[in-house]
């Protein structure tokens, strides 16, 4: 088809009477049709959810509820990106995002919870961690900054402490957002050419594929050692952002008991989002 014909006409476009009719139109128009489609497509599915998202955290000031999901993942896994697609159109007075810098001298002598139980959500309010702390679990070994016992201090305590958060009523979701190394490398490629991006770029991140493998070793010991039936890992695959995106936010629309008999039953795809298992 020549780019003369692939044009779209007005008589075209006056017969349209839905959005399907369009996106059907789109997908005609060869590859660069069907990326529009796609996107739009995409769109459609994030407000539809994002609507769902705002009936989730009536229910959670009405009834008084604390929910706090936690994002964790790869540098350039996609967390910011995806808590910005949960709290895009929620209202910002019940809710918080919290992505604590590295800690205070004041701070590095406390109980290493302390900071991030300051942050935990109060009656009726949804807090979104982007990185939380299982910072000490993975990010701190492996970039030596923290010791030995303090890694394995944790590792024994959190546990019980997340046990005691959820014995106190607190809903608690655990992300891990996958991605493979190709696509981490074309993500920081990304950001080194995108000035508007460039600002998330860190000396972490130099170092994140060098340190591949070694990220890989202490994030299956997380896996392992932290998963419970009260607070599961969900892993969520990545590699498409905007997949990942509506995936994770179906997962926990799923799995609190909002809604009322008469809606419908939203369900996640579990190729892409599924708990932990080894």
């Amino acid at each position: 088809m020549s780019k003369k014909n692939k044009a779209l006409k007005i008589n075209q476009l006056e017969k349209l009477e839905t959005k399907s009719d369009l996106l059907e139109l789109l997908k005609s128009r060869g590859k660069a049709g069907e990326k529009i489609a796609k996107t739009i497509a995409y769109e459609q599915e994030l407000i539809g959810l994002q609507i769902e998202l705002g009936k989730l955290q009536n229910w959670v000031k009405e009834n008084g509820k604390r929910v706090a999901i936690i994002f964790e993942g790869r540098d350039a896994a996609g967390k910011g990106g995806t808590i910005r697609r949960f709290t895009q159109h929620l209202n910002p007075r019940e809710m918080q995002i919290v992505a604590l810098p590295k800690p205070t001298d004041a701070e590095k002598n406390q109980w290493y919870f302390r900071r991030y139980i300051k942050k935990l959500p109060n009656a009726g309010e949804i807090v979104f961690f982007d990185r939380s702390w299982y910072n000490r679990a993975v990010v701190e070994p492996v970039n030596g900054f923290c010791t030995e016992n303090q890694y394995e201090l944790f590792m024994k305590q959190v546990i019980d402490f997340e046990n005691m958060l959820h014995e106190d009523g607190l809903i608690l979701i655990k992300f891990w957002l996958e991605i493979d190394k190709e696509e981490q490398q074309e993500r920081f490629e990304a950001r080194r050419e995108n000035p508007l991006k460039q600002w998330k770029l860190s000396p972490i991140d130099a170092k994140a594929q060098e340190l591949w493998d070694t990220y890989s070793h202490y994030r299956d010991a997380m896996f392992k050692n932290t998963n419970s039936n009260h607070t599961p890992w969900v892993v969520v695959e990545a590699n498409s952002k905007k997949t990942a995106r509506l995936e994770s936010i179906k997962y926990v629309l799923s799995q609190i008991n909002y809604r009322t008999d008469t809606d419908t039953n939203i369900e996640f795809d579990e190729k892409i989002v599924a708990p932990y298992s080894e």
